[in-house]
């Protein structure tokens, strides 16, 4: 049996990353009292992160390629707990948007090379499946589990515990893999192509930038079309630089798989379908019925429970039946989970959304493990923690998109539960269009990774 080390040291860096996209949503408000942030401090807070987790993620998997995916993972994990402990002491607002901003560079150097280091670990596809299973679920429950967290630990001993709960955290994190995590090869042929990452920084902040703003200033307010456009614009130049480069950073032929853009975009469209549930579903149960922070996430945890279940589930089942029929049932699952939930009604009992909120979750994790393994199967070993990079930036793209669409729905329907409804079926729609592309572009078999 593989030794399950070096899978509990990515796991526990990946589950601190993702937990804190989510834990200060509750902490927010608290925070901004006692520092006297101003509205828009306060949103800082909470985009700093994740513009910079975004926008650096690409760079985080070049630099992993290059210098050695463990190297880059350890600095990540180190940098990250840095800055967390920094966020833990901060005496005003400015200070802790800055020490923000850091832990969202070392989150950007942490996921890349997770998928990457679990790869070289795991060679066996069997038990590479496994562990792509228990890292998928990471997300699932860090982010759900994050309200419910964050609740707690704000009622009880205060906000600061937010973020020095990562602590001990990084600090296993950084003993496991220094301990049982073999070094990465050293790639020096692999030129850091400058040029190319700052356009991916620039697009990826610009469109989560646009995408924030969104839900708070409207999908035509001249900021966020101009911040859309723009982004373009950095996207193209992108694709130009590649075209043109001696050594690229992510080949553009990797791009023109079917099978590794199509496995991006199906992870950019169930992010968007669940991490856009979570957040609509969490206002509109502090908002429309009146539950506190810490009820909220106890009344979110359906979603959570199902996830490792259903991680474990599809790593098992990965080397019978091969990642296409999991990533379909599961999206199918899902849209069933959310277009149920729609068709609730407008003020349902609490017990009809269990059902729903389960399905949810089951299906998302379930596919999550068959859409990974895909991207990183179809990816050569040099380019591992690029792909990986790319994967994770069209899922948090995602996520930006379903949060932004939700919030705008929320805000600008006559009611919480006609714009509640309505995301619900823009979800569905999402996991209904990424159960088609699987069916075209996720290879029927696990051994099956070339241009279809």
């Amino acid at each position: 049996m593989p030794c399950v080390a070096p899978l509990l040291a990515v796991c526990a860096g990946y589950f601190m990353v993702i937990l804190d996209v989510t834990i200060i949503n509750v902490a927010v408000p608290v925070v901004g009292r006692e520092l006297a942030a101003s509205l828009t401090g306060v949103q800082w807070i909470t985009d700093g992160y994740t513009m910079v987790f975004a926008g650096f993620l690409m760079t985080g998997g070049a630099l992993g390629d290059r210098l050695g995916n463990r190297r880059v993972f350890c600095t990540g994990v180190a940098v990250f707990t840095i800055a967390s402990a920094a966020c833990a002491l901060a005496p005003s607002a400015g200070f802790l948007v800055a020490a923000r901003l850091v832990e969202g560079l070392g989150a950007a150097l942490i996921v890349p090379g997770s998928l990457a280091l679990l790869q070289e670990a795991y060679p066996l596809p069997a038990a590479r499946s496994r562990a792509f299973g228990l890292w998928g679920s990471m997300a699932g429950i860090a982010a759900s589990a994050g309200p419910l967290l964050g609740g707690l630990l704000v009622s009880t001993v205060g906000w600061r515990w937010v973020f020095l709960i990562n602590l001990p955290v990084g600090a296993a994190c950084l003993a496991l893999t220094a301990r049982y995590v073999a070094r990465s090869p050293l790639r020096a042929d692999r030129a850091l192509d400058w040029p190319a990452q700052c356009a991916v920084v620039a697009a990826v902040a610009l469109l989560t930038a646009a995408l924030n703003e969104a839900g708070r200033r409207g999908w035509s307010d001249p900021a966020v079309l101009a911040g859309l456009g723009l982004a373009l614009l950095a996207g193209a130049a992108f694709v130009l630089r590649e075209r043109l480069a001696r050594i690229p950073a992510l080949p553009l032929r990797l791009l023109r798989s079917r099978t590794m853009s199509g496995a991006a975009a199906i992870g950019l469209l169930f992010n968007f379908a669940f991490y856009g549930m979570v957040f609509t579903a969490s206002l509109y149960f502090q908002h429309q019925r009146g539950f506190s922070a810490l009820r909220t996430g106890l009344a979110l945890f359906p979603a959570v429970a199902m996830t490792m279940f259903a991680s474990v589930l599809s790593g098992r089942l990965a080397r019978r039946t091969g990642d296409r029929p999991l990533v379909i049932s599961g999206m199918l699952l899902g849209a069933l989970g959310l277009g149920g939930w729609a068709a609730a009604g407008a003020d349902p009992a609490y017990l009809l959304l269990v059902a729903p909120m389960m399905a949810t979750g089951f299906g998302t994790s379930f596919a999550l493990t068959g859409s990974t393994a895909t991207v990183m199967g179809a990816a050569p070993p040099a380019y591992a923690g690029a792909a990986s990079a790319l994967f994770n930036t069209t899922r948090q793209i995602g996520s930006a998109t379903g949060v932004a669409l939700g919030g705008s729905l929320l805000a600008t329907s006559a009611d919480y539960g006609t714009g509640l409804r309505t995301g619900m079926l823009a979800g569905t729609l999402a996991y209904l269009t990424a159960a088609a592309l699987a069916w075209r572009c996720v290879p029927a078999k696990s051994g099956d990774r070339g241009d279809r």
